[in-house]
């Protein structure tokens, strides 16, 4: 038994780390990044005018966009800026990212 045991190659013996890399990357790191460039294309084609839904559940237009943040209109005479990142989608489009 241990001539069968020292002749096991070490690729053998590395391949169910392997696999269970290779599962972890296929179930969760590759959909994670499909995701977070959708959301990274969607906050990048944000335009005055749309509607949006914060992170934080505040929902309004964008009244302005400048590079790393957004002014929003939330109620008449009321406009807050929040940063790009907090913005979790878009209102009504379906792109919300929840």
């Amino acid at each position: 038994m241990t001539q069968a045991a020292q002749g096991a190659s070490p690729l053998m013996t590395f391949l169910p780390i392997l696999a269970i890399f290779a599962v972890f990357y296929f179930l969760l790191i590759m959909p994670a990044r499909k995701q977070q460039k959708k959301k990274e294309a969607m906050i990048a084609a944000l335009k005055k005018g749309d509607r949006v839904i914060t992170s934080g559940g505040v929902h309004g237009t964008i009244a302005g966009v400048e590079d790393q943040t957004l002014l929003v209109k939330i109620a008449e005479n009321v406009k807050i800026r929040v940063s790009k990142s907090a913005v979790a989608g878009k209102v009504g489009t379906g792109e919300t990212s929840e």
